[in-house]
Order: structure tokens, then C-alpha cells, then sequence
């Protein structure tokens, strides 16, 4: 999700440069309709857009905005498709997913779509580019973007369970995971048992080596009171001895 966030945001950064250059970009549509002939309908879909690039454009200018403007919607379309990879989904995610994808393709009519409040691209046109030539294809992208962002704020609302990392690997197993570190722990913690008859045999031999060591003493004491008893002899009492 963070990945996501994160090129939301570049693409948001990219569409605040592409926004201070809206007469840019409108002088351009202007210029390459009339290269092409094609002053009559409106600028209805990205398709048409990139056929005036490719087919109508004559000076570095015109062509940089138009570039602008079509790598910004393919980014929007790239992370259309990776969204599809970090979550499951459901209807309300589903319906906004297909409605960016939708909103994208190159064949679809954008000449009645307006971005509304806070945007306010359509506001910077004449009544009459607004209404007959440009208000869909200044919209597209401001909507697409509320759209995801709305797609954000309800996945994160979502249990987590139902959510995949964007490596593709199913974050049940990273619930998993982090369920059944706490045993690990503890296993890890506990302290090595002993085997019944290890501790036995232990036993047995830490008693044998004492009651040794009780005799030794024993044997040792006894003798020291013969050997003194050798030297020094019994007591008597002092004057002549038979």
C-alpha cells in the first residue's frame, strides 16, 4: 500500500507541473486541430489527443505538453493495474477501479465529463472551449485522480486479511507470521529440558562422589589419631616406671 501511496503522490506531483501549463496545453489541441482539420467536435478521448501528436504536430513545444499530458494518464493506467495486485477486492473498490480504467481507455468519450469543485481547470476556459471543445479532456485526469484516492480511503478501511502485498504474496501469511512469532519467542526462551535419566544418572553420581568424598575424610582422620597414637604413646603419670 505504501507503494501505492507513494505513486499517487509522484503523479500528483507530475499533474501540479502539467496544471500551471493548462493555456500550453490548450494552445497546443488548438493549433494540431487546425493542422488536422478537425475544428469541428470536440477533444473527446486520449486516442484523439495522441493522433494529433503523432499526426499534427509541428514545433517541440506543442508536442512536450501533449507528451505531458499522455504520460501522465498512462502512469494513471499503470497504477490502475497494480492496484488490481494489492487488493482482492470487492464492489465498491471493483466499481472504482473499472471506472478509472474506463475513464482511460483510449477510445472512450470524455466531452461530457466535468471535474467539479475544488478543481477548477473548467473555470479557466471560455464558455465556449468549456462547453463545445476541451471540458472533458481538462477534466479527465482530476477525476481519475479523486478516484483513486477514493479507492485508497476504502481500502485502508478494509480488514487487513483481505489485503495483498504487491509482491504478489498473500498477506494471510503475513498475518500468519506475525501470529506465530509469540510461540516462537517462547519456544526460543525456554531453557533446554533434560532427558528423565540424564537427570537420574546425575543424581546418582553427584550422591556417589559425595558419600566419597565423606569417606575419604573419614579414612583420612582415622589415620592422623593412629598415627599420633604411635608417636607420642599413652599418657602416665610422672615419677619411676616399671
Amino acid at each position: 500500500m505504501n507503494e501505492v501511496k507513494e505513486a499517487l503522490r509522484n503523479i500528483e506531483q507530475n499533474y501540479r507541473l502539467f496544471l500551471q501549463q493548462q493555456f500550453t496545453f490548450i494552445g497546443a489541441l488548438q493549433r494540431t486541430r487546425e493542422n488536422a482539420h478537425d475544428m469541428i467536435r470536440p477533444v473527446a478521448s486520449v486516442g484523439q489527443v495522441q493522433s494529433y501528436m503523432d499526426h499534427h504536430c509541428n514545433n517541440s513545444t506543442d508536442r512536450r505538453i501533449l507528451n505531458m499530458f499522455l504520460n501522465i494518464c498512462n502512469d494513471l493506467s499503470k497504477l490502475c493495474h497494480k492496484l488490481e495486485t494489492v487488493h482482492s477486492g470487492n464492489n465498491v473498490t471493483n466499481g472504482i477501479l473499472e471506472r478509472c480504467k474506463l475513464l482511460l481507455s483510449h477510445s472512450n468519450d470524455l466531452s461530457t465529463i466535468r471535474a467539479k469543485y475544488p478543481h477548477d481547470v473548467v473555470n479557466h476556459l471560455s464558455c465556449d472551449e468549456a462547453k463545445n471543445h476541451y471540458g472533458g479532456v481538462v477534466s479527465l485526469i482530476p477525476i481519475v485522480l479523486d478516484c483513486m484516492k477514493e479507492w485508497v480511503t476504502h481500502t485502508e478501511k478494509l480488514p487487513r486479511h483481505v489485503l495483498y502485498n504487491t509482491s504478489g504474496g498473500s498477506a494471510i501469511s503475513e498475518k500468519r507470521a506475525r501470529q506465530d512469532a509469540p510461540a516462537r519467542a517462547a519456544i526460543s526462551q525456554t531453557p533446554p529440558s533434560v532427558h528423565p535419566e540424564v537427570q537420574t544418572s546425575t543424581s546418582n553420581k553427584d550422591g556417589v562422589q559425595a558419600q566419597g568424598s565423606m569417606h575419604v575424610r573419614k579414612k583420612n582422620l582415622n589415620d592422623t589419631e593412629n598415627h599420633s597414637g604411635k608417636l607420642k604413646g599413652p599418657w602416665k603419670p610422672p615419677g619411676r616406671h616399671a
